[in-house]
């Protein structure tokens, strides 16, 4: 990016402001992408939480933490400088989801049930429309709720995952 930024300048200095307005294009296209990617990585997160949900048929602080704080920086991280749109529209979840439910698959593998199933095995076990719809249903919170409002909007939804009742309870500690 340093070079971008002294091409930028040295476009804008000699007047050629075609050139600067295409570096321009180029950074903000990077800064977009660098936006995206911090954005999957937080929902493959989410969906290895949702998988050992599915799979293990309990919810844990730790999953509850991790779904939640996902989910809060991806509200950040999707709202635009302008305070009024979005890198990732609602309507537009549903790929990303898909994309990255195959990796969630294999990383979740490696911790449901302490690695009992190989990715294919695991697959086999659950519910991916079910994991994704549910994914889609939490991100919905982040268009819905402010900052303030939603880690309380996104636990109240966790207790309709399986065993999120206990978990609300704090029932699963004594198990």
């Amino acid at each position: 990016m340093t070079q971008e930024l002294v091409d930028l300048r040295t476009s804008i200095l000699e007047g050629r402001y075609p050139d600067a307005l295409a570096i321009i294009d180029e950074l903000e296209g990077m800064s977009k992408q660098a936006i995206l990617r911090n954005i999957q990585s937080f929902l493959l997160k989410i969906l290895i939480h949702l998988i050992k949900n599915q799979v293990e048929q309990r919810l844990t602080n730790s999953w509850a933490t991790s779904i939640r704080s996902s989910l809060r920086e991806i509200q950040k991280l999707n709202l635009k400088d302008n305070k009024t749109s979005y890198y990732v529209k609602q309507h537009e979840w549903q790929e990303m989801l898909e994309v990255e439910f195959e990796e969630a698959i294999r990383e979740a593998s490696e911790e449901v049930l302490e690695g009992e199933y190989s990715p294919d095995e695991l697959l086999e076990r659950i519910n991916q429309e079910e994991a994704i719809a549910t994914a889609q249903s939490l991100l919905n919170l982040t268009y819905l709720h402010s900052a303030k409002e939603l880690p309380a909007m996104i636990d109240e939804s966790l207790t309709r995952l399986t065993g999120g009742e206990d978990w609300s309870a704090g029932k699963w500690r004594k198990k």
